[in-house]
């Protein structure tokens, strides 16, 4: 080979590796490029979107199923597998599982009225399981807060129920209230539930948490609550009338009928309300006894008057229970007209009831769950009293509502002219009869009467039907009288007992027939009769107490009450 062709044959293998390596540099610069492309973080833009409801439209929420926390998923998230590369995350955001309120209903509850699950105390399951978690919408741009709200309509501000040593005494409850910065309002002995409680409040504005957590840790302290509020289950009266005797609840509840065989004689009902016009015509000789538990000296308000009125009225009106007595105990007040009560107000409320010989209660108020009250509702009920409840005025969005959610307690919703129910009642499983609430003609203060609504209404005459039941039949238990109530009851709705009617509508006639006269004569009545006509001979009798003169009084005085006016063992 000459040295011509061996420099081309150089040349041309020098050219091949040059292109060769060309073609590698290029093919390892891709490479690098795709390499640069997976490993730079990768930008996502997602709008922030937060769901809106439209005010006209209520959410659609079945009673029967416990809300559930909503997570709203703003789409698939990109995260990509090579170490240490970051992505973009997004925070889900909780919905409250309503669009809105009812001025009953109350809100998702803070961190000190959680239990020891962390479920909201007032908000479970009509069933007992399934609970309410919910986070707070910021009112800024909707998103998710889980900051619990400083103010809780539930309870009133800075007020404690707590329970403490029985051993103190008044001198050493206010020594444990100043330790830790206190005040005492006030503290008793309650031996419906065998223990001590006092109510304490925050004078000095320090934390309410704080105060708390040191106050149960004291060794003097059992236990520590708010002091829940309690509203009653009332709408807005029509304006006072002169009465109207036109009472389309008669004949539903098939009242004039079951007048034929009782009208509550001797049977005694403890109604825990507002103050009640023991004056009104309608009510006259009905109340025996008084206990203001607010020790107030507020006058007769619009709510209790019509409740006393729905059992015993007997003048232009006819009550469920026309010869029943009434114990009138004063828990709801407030000076600007409505009427409110606490934790620590019930609980005396009910222990005065259980002391002073009431057979029935009837509470035609709600609130949340209260550990407190539910303790004294099962004291009252192993006394064998006959425990009635209006289910409640929150409607249909509305978690159950105490104490007619308590198993111890007849609940009871209520309906209208057409058997509709009533659309502010409440719903659930633990309803177990309903009863007329909707434009109900019942006394009002002064010698008036009005035209109400509301399952207030319909508890109170369930009570005054209870009577009936228990005059009839006195040694009727109270789950016997439940029965006759639930199983005489006229279908509503779908067939068969539902989340609405319970069982059904009440049919006093029904359930009084259903039980067997019991022949044996009460106690009360062996010592004198509590028929109006016979009441002025009563008066004349030596040891007793005109019923129709009743008196204010507190727990100390009571003792000086005659057997006569007391209802027999039972």
């Amino acid at each position: 080979m000459t040295g011509k062709s061996e420099s081309r044959v150089r040349a041309g293998v020098y050219a091949s590796s040059v292109g060769a390596a060309l073609l590698i540099a290029t093919c390892i610069g891709v490479e690098v490029v795709q390499a640069q492309a997976i490993m730079r973080t990768p930008t996502i833009s997602v709008p922030s979107r937060t769901p809106t409801i439209s005010p006209s439209i209520a959410a659609r929420v079945s009673p029967t199923v416990s809300a559930r926390v909503v997570s709203v998923d703003r789409g698939p998230r990109t995260i990509a597998a090579i170490p240490h590369t970051t992505t973009s995350r997004i925070r889900p955001i909780t919905v409250l599982p309503y669009a809105r309120y009812s001025p009953n209903l109350y809100p998702a509850c803070t961190a000190p009225y959680r239990d020891a699950d962390g479920e909201c105390l007032a908000q479970s399951n009509a069933g007992g399981g399934g609970s309410v978690k919910s986070g707070k919408k910021n009112a800024g741009k909707g998103r998710g807060d889980a900051t619990p709200t400083a103010a809780n309509p539930r309870s009133f501000a800075n007020e404690f129920v707590a329970e403490i040593d029985g051993m103190l005494s008044p001198g050493d409850a206010d020594e444990l209230a100043r330790r830790h910065g206190l005040m005492r309002i006030s503290s008793e002995s309650f031996p419906l539930i065998g223990a001590t409680f006092g109510l304490f409040r925050i004078t000095d504005g320090r934390p309410y948490e704080t105060v708390k957590r040191e106050f149960a840790a004291d060794g003097s302290v059992r236990s520590v609550q708010p002091n829940f509020r309690y509203l009653l289950q009332d709408q807005k009266s029509t304006t006072l009338s002169e009465g109207d005797p036109a009472q389309y609840a008669l004949a539903k509840l098939r009242l004039p009928q079951a007048h034929t065989l009782a009208h509550g004689a001797n049977v005694t009902v403890a109604v825990i309300d507002s103050g009640i016009d023991a004056g009104h015509p309608e009510l006259a000789n009905s109340v025996s006894d008084n206990f203001d538990a607010l020790g107030s000296a507020e006058g007769p308000h619009i709510h209790g008057t019509g409740i006393a009125g729905a059992i015993v009225a007997h003048g232009r009106l006819m009550g469920s229970a026309p010869e029943a007595r009434i114990i009138a105990i004063r828990a709801f007040g407030g000076a600007n007209g409505s009427a409110e009560s606490s934790s620590y107000i019930i609980l005396r409320s009910l222990s005065y009831a259980a002391e002073h010989g009431a057979q029935i209660v009837n509470m035609s108020f709600a609130g949340p769950k209260d550990a407190v009250i539910e303790r004294a509702i099962a004291a009252t009920a192993a006394r064998g009293l006959v425990l009635i409840a209006a289910a409640g005025n929150a409607g249909a969005k509305s978690p159950p509502l105490y104490p007619a959610a308590n198993p111890n307690v007849i609940a009871v919703s209520a309906t209208d002219q057409q058997d509709r129910l009533f659309s502010a009642s409440n719903r659930g499983n633990y309803i177990a009869v309903a009863a007329p609430g909707v434009d109900i003609f019942v006394p009002a203060p002064d010698g008036k009467y009005q035209m109400t609504s509301g399952t207030s209404f319909s508890a109170a005459y369930v009570s005054g039907v209870a009577a009936l039941l228990l005059e009839r039949n006195y040694t009727l238990k109270p789950e016997a009288l439940r029965t006759a109530l639930t199983k005489t009851a006229r279908d509503l709705g779908s067939p068969g007992r539902d989340e609405l009617f319970g069982d059904g509508q009440t049919d006093a006639f029904a359930a009084v027939s259903s039980v067997p006269a019991d022949g044996a004569t009460p106690v009360a009545a062996a010592s004198g009769t509590t028929k109006r006509e016979d009441a002025a001979k009563r008066r004349d009798e030596p040891n007793s107490r005109a019923i129709e003169q009743p008196s204010l009084s507190s727990a100390d005085d009571k003792s000086t009450i005659s057997q006569v006016d007391r209802p027999a063992t039972r």
